[in-house]
């Protein structure tokens, strides 16, 4: 443990309590490029400043999760939904005695390389990317904190340190070796990894496990909820869910005749606390019998231990398939995407053919640039588009363009 985070632990920041198996701020293994240590909080508080500060976080506000952000003030939009996330993960962090502050850091930078329009953008502008390595979310994440947010004097992106970087890019799981999913790794996670190893081989370490799994708690419970809310579900559309079915049950047998609104809260709540409390206790007998001596085994484990009982996982898997065929994939909402993946494909065209007309320096030296340089340098600008600036884009540049409600 550096000098610095000792001195801190004496001050009660709390680094103490810390299990064996967490990440631990005083061995980091440190930053891209090498910083001083702060006085006052442990490099991964820094990084979640770092995050919370940037200007990828606020664009979050104005970005989808399934619904336009500006079709309704109660729907969830990339913030309301990032926030949820990183108060579920937390949670977790605590039960587990993680780096609270390391999972948080990861909860909060996982949604960085969303596009507008949720995943339509992200169709589109995979598809406009087909000849130059395609699109990830994931990976224009890692672009956006290593090198789109131009904010300090001494390097390109946020400087994050390294077991937030690893958190950011494997928190789902390995991306090569024999864990790995069957997919191809995104170059530009490629390009950074021969820059700043990552591991990709391993797993991540807990804290990184925890936001993952936050996520999906997140979005099973609040799609469902903001799909009640859309009116594309009914309340008794969830009686054939084992997991929001049984719940349902059971606050109508404890609260016969409560309002609808009531209702649903009452449904929601207990759906994440059931996810939530499911996960400690799988993930706590997964511990017990690793019995880890450090974040290093559990990197090398062969498998995630922040899990659901298979149980759960069903149930998990089922409120999935619900929400793809009943909320995702409904006329209404699909007829919006696809006007909304219209959008962006026909800005990606426009500013490929005329690169001044994005704004700033992002049109600069691109007359004569490659095709995969302009490719990239419109792809990012883009991407990291609100919907309502690209809206506004596409009427500055398009005679007609379409309402998406």
């Amino acid at each position: 443990m550096s000098g610095t985070i000792g001195q801190m632990a004496g001050l009660g920041f709390g680094l103490g309590n810390r299990a064996p198996y967490a990440c631990d701020p005083g061995a980091s293994r440190g930053r891209l490029f090498p910083e001083a240590d702060s006085p006052t909080r442990t490099p991964f508080q820094r990084d979640r400043d770092r995050i919370v500060h940037s200007a990828a976080f606020r664009r979050l506000k104005h970005k989808t999760q399934v619904f336009l952000a500006y079709e309704g003030d109660a729907y969830r939009t990339r913030l309301t939904h990032t926030i949820e996330v990183s108060q579920i993960a937390r949670a977790f962090a605590r039960a587990f005695r993680l780096d609270e502050d390391l999972t948080e850091a990861i909860a909060l930078v996982h949604d960085f390389g969303h596009t507008p329009f949720g995943h339509a953008g992200e169709r589109a502008l995979n598809a406009k990317m087909a000849d130059f390595g395609g699109f990830d979310h994931n990976a224009q994440a890692l672009r956006v904190v290593t090198s789109l947010e131009q904010r300090y004097a001494e390097f390109d992106g946020l400087n994050l340190s390294w077991e937030t970087l690893e958190g950011l890019v494997k928190h789902n799981g390995p991306l090569t070796g024999p864990y790995a999913k069957a997919e191809p790794v995104s170059k530009p996670i490629l390009d950074f990894d021969a820059l700043f190893p990552l591991e990709l081989d391993r797993f991540a370490g807990l804290e990184a496990q925890s936001a993952a799994i936050a996520d999906d708690i997140a979005y099973d419970t609040h799609d469902l909820d903001d799909g009640l809310r859309a009116g594309l579900i009914d309340i008794a559309d969830l009686r054939g869910l084992t997991l929001a079915g049984d719940i349902l049950r059971e606050v109508e047998a404890r609260h016969p005749g409560l309002e609808r609104s009531r209702l649903i809260h009452e449904v929601m709540r207990r759906h994440i606390t059931r996810m939530v409390e499911d996960v400690i206790r799988t993930t706590a007998a997964n511990l017990a019998e690793l019995d880890p001596a450090n974040a290093e085994a559990v990197r090398v484990a062969g498998r995630a231990m922040v899990a659901f009982s298979p149980a759960m996982r069903e149930a998990e898997a089922e409120t999935k398939r619900f929400l793809f065929a009943n909320v995702y994939r409904t006329g209404s909402v699909r007829r919006v995407m696809d006007q909304a993946e219209t959008v962006v494909a026909q800005l990606f065209d426009r500013y490929m053919t005329a690169p001044e007309e994005m704004k700033g320096a992002w049109s600069e030296a691109m007359a004569a640039a490659p095709a995969l340089v302009r490719a990239r340098r419109v792809c990012d600008y883009l991407a990291g588009m609100t919907d309502s600036y690209a809206m506004a884009e596409h009427r500055r540049l398009f005679d007609a363009t379409p309402e998406l409600r």
